[in-house]
């Protein structure tokens, strides 16, 4: 974005990301930017995940995209090209599994972890303005994640309510100090999201208590609850918000989204 657009519009770049899968991360960034809409945000959402999971919850088969995120990073696709409209109100920078190579052809190329944050900018520059940018990250700490981690303003962790699910935070913490000292100087964690949240047993909340002492991270609330409503959604090519508005679930990510819309200031 140049300095003199810079004033009129400020985008908050999201990456939510956990090297660890089974975490609802993908849940998460479909939900969380479905919820943004609601409440009058405009939203990109970016798979970055060669999986594609991201692109089948909103209604998108992969294998009938043409152009996806992977020529926007390695071909030099223009992204406004490839930039599709869903019916959750948010636009989506799908991904197909064509996305396993760009991590390979990434790796020889200068200047790698500044590709992601290149493009966004590329965006801002053709007058193409969010107010937010979601990232949804590989399960991985390879080259992808670092680019969105260097593209973003702040990182968060969705984390599984269960003893065994928060080990791999310290590496991912790790990850985030290198990008911070290397690449982005000004990234933030901005907390760990509690999902698959089972408020009955003392085992979840003793998990969060355990997280917020080790690694002196914030919270965020409300946790997200443990349903079946969340398996159905992606099914139905539409993210909870749509499918079972009135659920548990679906108001606790529009919480969740109310909260981040006062942590950036909006």
């Amino acid at each position: 974005m140049n300095s003199a657009q810079a004033p009129t519009h400020r985008t908050t770049v999201l990456a939510v990301a956990n090297q660890k899968g089974g975490v609802a991360k993908t849940t998460s960034v479909a939900s969380i930017g479905a919820a943004l809409a609601e409440l009058g945000q405009s939203v990109l959402l970016v798979d970055l995940d060669p999986q594609a999971c991201l692109t089948f919850s909103l209604g998108i088969d992969p294998e009938d995209l043409e152009l996806s995120v992977h020529h926007v990073l390695t071909k030099g696709v223009a992204v406004g090209e490839v930039i599709i409209a869903t019916e959750d109100g948010v636009d989506l920078l799908p991904a197909t599994i064509e996305l396993a190579r760009a991590e390979a052809d990434l790796l020889t190329r200068t200047g790698r972890e500044h590709v992601l944050r290149g493009v966004l900018d590329d965006l801002a520059d053709a007058g193409t303005h969010y107010d937010w940018v979601l990232l949804d990250c590989p399960p991985s700490l390879g080259v992808l994640t670092v680019a969105a981690l260097t593209a973003a303003t702040g990182v968060l962790v969705p984390l599984q309510c269960e003893t065994l699910s928060h080990r791999g935070v310290g590496q991912l913490l790790d990850t985030v100090h290198d990008v911070r000292r290397f690449t982005n100087r000004d990234l933030e964690v901005w907390g760990v999201l509690p999902t698959l949240y089972d408020g009955r047993t003392n085992h979840a909340r003793a998990v969060l208590d355990t997280i917020s002492q080790t690694y002196d991270l914030e919270v965020v609330e409300p946790p997200i609850p443990k349903t079946i409503k969340f398996a159905e959604a992606p099914a139905a090519g539409r993210s909870i918000l749509a499918t079972s508005r009135s659920s548990k679930g679906a108001q606790a990510y529009r919480e969740v989204a109310t909260g981040l819309i006062d942590r950036a200031g909006r």
